[in-house]
C-alpha cells in the first residue's frame, strides 16, 4: 500500500484493518469532489477527467459505506447530484460527455449520454443500498428508489445480459434482498461461476467472487461452499511478493495501472478477512 496506492485507497485500508481515522477517509474522498456534489478527477482510475460522472460515483458510496456507523451528508447530496442526471426511464447514462479525456478508457469517452446503462445504474445503486442500510438520508431518496425500478424492470425484460450487467445486477439483487430476481439471474450463470468478459482481455473473467464477494448475504448461496472456498484460497494465493494484488484487465494510463493495485489490494483483505 505504502509503494502503490492512492491517499485514499490507503485511508480505506487503515479503517478496515482497524487503524484508521473516519474523518481522513471522508477527507481524502472529498479531494475527488466537485462543487455540484458529484466525484471526478481520477475518483475511477480509468476515467481521469476532472468532470462529475456516474462511475466515480460508486467509489464514492463504497467510501461511505466504509464510514459506518458514521454518516456524511456527502452521501445524501451525492445522491441530489445522480438525480440531476438521470434519464426519464429512471436510469444513468454510462458516461456524461468528457470534455478532457486524456488518459480515460475509451468505453468511457465514447458513452452516449441520452442512453440509460444498466450496468452502471445498477452498480451505483447497488452500492448505494448498502450506505443506504446506516444512513436514512440515503434510504429515503427518490434517487435510489428510480433507479432501482429501472434495474428490476430492465432484468425482467431483458434477456442475454453481458456479464459485466449481470453481475451488478446480482449485487443490486442481493441488495435489496429480492430473491425471485436473484434466482432469475443465478440461472444464467454457470455452476463454476466462471463467465468470460466480452470485450475484455482474452482471458478476463468474472468468478464466483466477482458475483457474490459480500460473506454471510444471499448472492452465496448462488454457489456451492466448496465453489465459495476454493476461491477464497485461489484469491489468497495471488498475493505478489510486495504484499498487494493486481487486476486482471487493461488500465488506460501508468497512474491508472499503479492505482487499481491499492484498490484491489483493500478489496481482496476485505474479502478475505470476512471469509464464507
Amino acid at each position: 500500500m505504502a509503494t502503490h496506492a492512492r491517499t485514499l485507497d490507503r485511508r480505506r485500508f487503515e479503517v478496515l484493518t482497524g487503524q484508521g481515522d473516519r474523518d481522513a477517509l471522508l477527507a481524502a474522498l472529498n479531494g475527488y469532489r466537485n462543487p455540484d456534489g458529484g466525484y471526478g478527477h481520477g475518483l475511477e482510475p480509468d476515467l481521469r477527467s476532472r468532470t462529475s460522472q456516474p462511475g466515480p460515483a460508486l467509489h464514492a458510496f463504497e467510501v461511505f459505506e466504509e464510514l459506518a456507523p458514521v454518516t456524511a451528508p456527502e452521501a445524501a447530496a451525492l445522491c441530489d447530484w445522480l438525480e440531476s442526471v438521470t434519464l426519464p426511464d429512471g436510469g444513468l447514462p454510462f458516461a456524461l460527455p468528457i470534455s478532457d479525456p486524456a488518459g480515460c478508457a475509451p468505453f468511457w469517452t465514447g458513452a452516449d449520454p441520452a442512453a440509460s446503462s444498466l450496468q452502471i445504474t445498477a452498480v451505483v445503486a447497488a452500492m448505494a443500498h448498502r450506505v443506504a442500510v446506516h444512513d436514512k438520508a440515503v434510504a429515503a431518496h427518490p434517487w435510489l428508489g428510480r433507479a432501482t425500478r429501472f434495474c428490476l424492470d430492465e432484468v425482467r425484460k431483458r434477456k442475454g445480459l453481458h456479464v459485466l450487467e449481470l453481475a451488478f445486477a446480482v449485487w443490486l439483487a442481493d441488495a435489496v434482498e429480492d430473491g425471485g430476481t436473484l434466482a432469475l439471474l443465478g440461472a444464467q450463470i454457470p455452476e463454476s461461476g466462471f463467465v468470460h468478459v466480452e470485450g475484455g482481455l482474452d482471458d478476463e473473467m468474472m468468478r464466483p467472487l466477482d458475483f457474490a464477494p459480500r460473506a454471510g448475504r444471499p448472492a452465496r448461496a448462488l454457489f456451492a461452499p466448496e465453489v465459495v472456498a476454493e476461491e477464497l484460497r485461489r484469491l489468497d494465493e495471488q498475493q505478489l511478493d510486495d504484499g498487494g494484488w493486481s487486476v486482471d484487465f487493461a488500465s488506460y494510463s501508468p497512474a491508472a495501472e499503479l492505482e487499481w493495485r491499492g484498490y484491489a489490494t483493500v478489496k481482496a483483505v476485505s474479502v478475505l478477512t470476512a471469509g464464507i
